[in-house]
């Protein structure tokens, strides 16, 4: 195992700290340190890396703001074991920080870790997935953002990274979702290009209609990247080039819980939080409630049964146009799978059976059969 210190500044938050501040049930008295993050379940690494997003940005100090908060919250889940290793060591130039941040999170992917990434700006995103090429793993990726960052731009930064992640070679993003883009802000071409590569997209307020339509997505996916425009401005102040329309923060935990639920996803970050712009803390706050609800997802994937344990699903038989199919209901934790012509199954909706059951195709249904084609 490389020995990752030297990619860390020599400062934790925790050193800051007085002994006795936080109660010993408070996240600050039960985190792990960077020693031994090998022990855990879950680890926190910090990135103020924003030059993506302008290009002489300072090196910011949202992770610790946000650690503020963190470290204050109760622990109410004792069986998973999570380790905060500190801040990445800002660069001499954003691509030596972009490689360092990569190298940690492919060691800690190879390690078995699931990794909370407390950025930075979006572009980060792309270490997350580089972190998967590297070991030459394909992936389904899925971002939260009001926008679709597909900008075309000579250098890579927060506002064009997923051009090349989704475009370069060679490629390892086996699907790519896109949740909460708000129609207004973005060009229809980019919709057109994500359609045409058989990818999704999930415009906000369809989202907001069949809230639980987005738990299948996030439970297929194996990174997950958020940035903090999606949420509306009044739950998440710090957006001062955000929008009056977004998710509440309800819904934001939401999702995070979701993406803490899904067995295969163990690459979340959290981007585009500028303190400084923070009243009252409000942004720092949920941020750290959503990382609250990670974990308490996290808790939850342990229970879940195999596809292959029958008698933890209940199996459910429906015919729909000329198709038949199965859908399967686990009894541990009420989520839905179906089965599609393959015989594999894939997650799916309760409103997914709804469908299939009055003799409608599902979308999701068509769209898996798009993609094998």
């Amino acid at each position: 195992m490389e020995d990752l210190s030297h990619f860390f500044d020599s400062t934790h938050f925790i050193d800051t700290k007085s002994e006795g501040t936080y109660h010993q049930l408070q996240w600050g008295s039960n985190l792990l340190q960077a020693n031994d993050w090998e022990d855990a379940d879950i680890v926190i690494v910090g990135c103020g890396e924003s030059r993506g997003a302008s290009r002489n940005a300072p090196y910011g100090i949202a992770p610790d703001a946000i650690r503020e908060e963190l470290y204050k919250l109760y622990s109410w889940h004792p069986a998973v074991k999570i380790a905060d290793i500190g801040n990445i060591q800002e660069g001499e130039t954003v691509t030596d920080t972009r490689a360092a941040l990569r190298t940690v999170l492919h060691e800690l992917y190879m390690a078995g870790k699931t990794v909370i990434v407390l950025g930075g700006s979006h572009d980060l995103t792309m270490q997350q997935y580089e972190a998967f090429k590297k070991a030459e793993k394909m992936v389904y990726a899925t971002v939260a953002d009001m926008l679709i960052d597909l900008d075309e731009t000579e250098e890579m930064t927060a506002h064009s990274f997923l051009m090349d992640m989704l475009t370069g070679h060679p490629n390892f993003i086996n699907h790519y979702n896109h949740i909460g883009f708000q129609s207004y802000y973005v060009n229809p071409k980019m919709l057109e290009t994500l359609d045409k590569l058989r990818f999704d997209f999930y415009r906000l307020g369809k989202v907001r209609e069949h809230f639980e339509d987005v738990e299948p997505v996030l439970r297929n996916s194996h990174m997950f990247s958020f940035d903090i425009s999606a949420i509306r401005h009044s739950d998440a102040p710090v957006n001062t080039n955000g929008s009056p329309n977004g998710f509440t923060g309800d819904e934001a935990c939401i999702l995070t819980r979701y993406a803490g639920m899904s067995t295969n996803l163990n690459s979340f970050g959290i981007y585009g939080f500028e303190p400084d712009n923070d009243t009252h803390s409000m942004t720092a706050k949920l941020i750290t409630q959503m990382i609250w609800y990670f974990v308490d997802g996290y808790s939850i994937r342990k229970t879940e049964a195999k596809l292959t344990d029958h008698d933890e699903f209940v199996s459910f038989h429906v015919a729909f146009t000329e198709n038949e199919t199965v859908f399967l209901k686990s009894k541990r934790t009420n989520r839905w799978w179906m089965q599609l012509p393959s015989k594999s199954f894939v997650p799916c909706s309760y409103n997914d059976y709804l469908l299939a059951s009055s003799g409608d195709i599902p979308e999701r249904w068509l769209r898996e059969q798009e993609r094998l084609v």
